[in-house]
């Protein structure tokens, strides 16, 4: 089984940013097979690392919904077939995007499916990179379950890490394996302001993320941020910020 590393934050704090940027350190210094997972119901993993998708997750888990199984066929294999489908692969890297429900409902049964589904794909990967929401939806539900390295993103601001401290209180809530925890800060240069309330979260500041302009430019322009050189300030801090993980 991969090891699974799950990057959390709210909504603009460079959170799908640093998930890309992970992707690339762990492609870029050979530490083996990757697997992406998008698990953000607002799906934007994939415009980062520069890939088109023609179907998530969600959309499988609704057809099941709606009674669209081919006849003779079994919801497994259904899920099976359509899981690899939706499998975005790349010569260094896959990707995988959950995507949200839709419409009411509980999707409990074929997300049950859809776990032991993943267990399976996960076996064919040394990593596994979670990009989630600040709910964590898709761990909540226990679709993926355990969690290695555990990183919040939080923006330069006293409300942003408290709320970073919020989503790790409710990650442990969850009753899933967390290994390491770990805060980064993004568009600071200088924690030091914010000291007592990154020790409030009880997480680990692994470090912060400069501002970096290009990464801006590149986001107006629509430019996938895999593409970044490797001296702009962000993905310079990036990788010094991963070397320091146990992988």
């Amino acid at each position: 089984m991969s090891k699974h590393i799950a990057v959390a934050g709210k909504g603009g704090t460079g959170k799908t940013t640093l998930a890309s940027m992970l992707v690339r350190y762990l492609v870029e210094t050979g530490k083996g097979s990757v697997l992406a997972v998008d698990a953000d119901f607002n799906s934007t993993l994939n415009e980062a690392l520069g890939l088109e998708v023609s179907d998530t997750i969600a959309n499988v888990l609704a057809d099941i919904k709606k009674n669209k199984v081919p006849t003779g066929m079994t919801k497994d294999v259904f899920i099976e077939l359509k899981l690899h489908q939706a499998l975005i692969e790349t010569r260094d890297y896959d990707l995988l995007v959950m995507g949200g429900p839709q419409g009411p409902g509980c999707y409990c049964f074929p997300s049950e499916i859809l776990k032991r589904n993943l267990e399976s794909l996960d076996k064919n990967y040394d990593y596994m990179v979670i990009d989630n929401e600040a709910g964590m939806e898709h761990i909540s539900r226990e679709t993926i379950e355990n969690v290695d390295i555990l990183l919040v993103i939080s923006d330069a601001t006293a409300k942003g890490v408290r709320t970073a401290g919020r989503i790790y209180e409710l990650a442990k809530r969850l009753q899933i394996r967390i290994g390491a925890a770990y805060l980064i800060v993004t568009r600071i240069a200088d924690p030091e302001p914010l000291r007592s309330d990154i020790e409030a979260t009880g997480l680990e500041l692994l470090g912060v993320i400069p501002d970096d302009p290009l990464v801006t430019e590149y986001d107006l322009q629509g430019k996938p941020l895999m593409g970044l050189p490797a001296d702009s300030p962000a993905v310079s801090a990036s990788m010094k910020l991963f070397d320091k993980l146990r992988f």
